[in-house]
């Protein structure tokens, strides 16, 4: 039986998380904690550090594109999410929009706005077009999943 995205309708190979044509998310929540992991030399899986050892806040790859575990340190007050080689989080991915989203500190706070891109920013599965994010909050741009760490 072939499935099919409850987003666009399309139909997706079996055993995929993403949908080929829009890049929702239709795979299973893995069971257990999040984390970035690798191989080690006698063959164990070790636990990869985030990179996120000094105090501030960070987008952490969950998932996507091989880049599991890489951080982005978020300075300066407004960072930006895209296609674009220019983007402060560049994510080059057909799914990811040139100018995605964008990261602003207002008032001590992040918000992730949505800069009208074609396949839409998710905070925690839910769509959004603004929204102030909080410690640990999953977000999704493209095929890509983030977690949003405030230190």
């Amino acid at each position: 039986m072939a499935a099919h995205c409850s987003e666009c309708g399309a139909s997706v190979t079996e055993g995929s998380q993403y949908c080929q044509r829009c890049g929702s998310f239709i795979g299973s929540e893995p069971d257990g904690a999040t984390g970035a992991w690798k191989v080690g030399e006698t063959g164990e899986l070790e636990a990869v550090s985030a990179g996120t050892d000094s105090d501030g806040s960070f987008l952490v790859v969950r998932s996507g594109g091989g880049r599991a575990g890489e951080s982005f340190h978020l300075e300066d007050g407004r960072q930006t999410i895209g296609r674009s080689p220019q983007s402060s989080v560049f994510l080059d991915d057909i799914t990811v929009s040139r100018d995605h989203a964008v990261l602003v500190e207002r008032a001590g706070q992040w918000w992730i706005d949505d800069c009208g891109s074609l396949n839409g920013t998710y905070v925690n599965r839910q769509r959004i077009d603004s929204q102030v994010l909080s410690d640990g909050d999953e977000v999704q741009v493209g095929k890509y999943r983030l977690a949003f760490l405030n230190k």
